[in-house]
């Protein structure tokens, strides 16, 4: 087994680690008891998502990977921001 080998095995625990880690925040989105726990578990499930992807540039080796991911971590702090304006004043544009 040589570093390369290494390399993606590390890669590939990492993908799984961060895929039911998102898996686990899809189903408080969906449960969720109240709606700042459903929007949190929505912040976590972006921020995995964000983690899925780079991991997906590192293994394939492709840096547009990284814009697309760079792209998706913008959206989700967007949404992150105007869902806590929502929760906390009710309105988003006044």
């Amino acid at each position: 087994m040589n570093v390369t080998d290494i390399y993606h095995l590390v890669l590939l625990g990492c993908g799984v680690a961060a895929a039911l880690a998102t898996l686990a925040c899809t189903y408080r989105v969906v449960v969720g008891p109240t709606v700042p726990d459903r929007a949190v578990a929505l912040d976590a499930v972006s921020t995995g998502v964000v983690a899925l992807v780079v991991l997906h540039a590192l293994d394939a080796e492709r840096s547009f990977f990284v814009l697309v991911a760079v792209m998706l971590a913008i959206v989700g702090f967007v949404t992150t921001v105007v869902a806590a304006k929502y929760l906390t004043e009710g309105a988003i544009i006044e």
